[in-house]
C-alpha cells in the first residue's frame, strides 16, 4: 500500500484531502500538529510522501520539513500553503521540500502532484546494467541512489538525486528547464518552472565548493543548465 502523511490542522481541509487520496489508492496517516506529524513518521516507517501545511498551531511546516530532512532524505515532501507569496514557496523548497501546492487546489491537481512525487521516491525504477556513473570527483550509484564526492556521501533528496542523475548521464549537454522538469518531475506535472531553479540552488549548496561560483552545474543563460563548464 502507498502510504502518505497528511499534516493539516484544519479538520475539514484534512478530511477533504484524505478522502481524495484514499480514492486514488493511498493509505493515509493523519496529523493536526507538527509534533504529532513527527511522531507519526517515527511510528510509520513505510510513509513515502508527506503533505505539510505551513500554518500550524505549534511549530510551522518549514520546521517540520527541516526536521524530517534531518531524519530522512528519501521521503517526498509537498508543502500546502494558503498564501501564494513567492517567499513561502522558495522558503519551503530551500528547507527541503520537493514541491508546493497553493490552496485552494483541485483534487485532480493534488493527486497528480502526489503521484508524480511518489514515482520519484524510488522503488519503481528498473535496475540498470551499469549501476555506477563516475565523473570525478563524483560517483553516482544508481542501484543505491546515492552520490559521493571525493569519497564522502552527499545527502540528497530523491528529487535532487534525479537531477544529478540526469546531469551526469548527459555531461556537457545544455538541458532546458522544461527538459529537467519533464525528466525529474514527470510530463504530467502541473507546477511552475521556478521549482527547477530553486532545486538547482539547493543542490549547488550541497555539491559545489562555492555555490556562488558553480563549476559542476553551470547556468546556460536564458535556457537552463548543464553539467560541467
Amino acid at each position: 500500500m502507498k502510504k502518505i502523511l497528511v499534516l493539516e490542522d484544519e479538520e475539514n481541509i484534512r478530511s477533504f484531502v484524505v478522502i481524495n487520496l484514499k480514492r486514488a489508492g493511498y493509505e493515509t496517516v493523519e496529523a493536526g500538529t507538527g509534533e504529532e506529524a513527527l511522531a507519526q513518521l517515527k511510528q510509520n516507517p513505510g510513509i513515502r510522501v508527506a503533505l505539510l501545511d505551513i500554518m500550524l498551531p505549534d511549530i510551522d511546516g518549514f520546521e517540520v520539513c527541516r526536521r524530517i530532512r534531518a531524519m530522512d532524505n528519501k521521503i517526498g515532501i509537498i508543502m500546502l500553503t494558503a498564501r501564494s507569496q513567492e517567499m513561502d514557496k522558495v522558503t519551503g523548497l530551500m528547507t527541503g521540500a520537493d514541491d508546493y501546492v497553493t490552496k485552494p487546489f483541485s483534487p485532480a491537481e493534488l493527486t497528480a502532484r502526489v503521484d508524480a512525487l511518489f514515482r520519484r521516491t524510488g522503488g519503481d525504477e528498473e535496475l540498470e546494467a551499469d549501476d555506477e556513473v563516475v565523473q570525478p570527483p563524483f560517483r553516482l550509484n544508481t542501484r543505491n541512489r546515492t552520490l559521493e564526492k571525493n569519497g564522502q556521501r552527499v545527502k540528497l533528496t530523491q528529487v535532487e538525486y534525479g537531477i544529478v542523475k540526469l546531469f551526469m548521464e548527459n555531461p556537457g549537454k545544455a538541458l532546458s528547464r522544461e527538459e529537467i522538469l519533464d525528466a525529474v518531475w514527470g510530463r504530467d506535472y502541473f507546477g511552475e518552472l521556478k521549482i527547477v531553479d530553486v532545486n538547482i540552488r539547493r543542490l549547488r549548496i550541497k555539491i559545489e565548493d562555492d555555490a556562488t561560483n558553480p563549476v559542476y552545474i553551470t547556468t546556460v543563460w536564458g535556457y537552463g543548465y548543464k553539467w560541467g563548464g
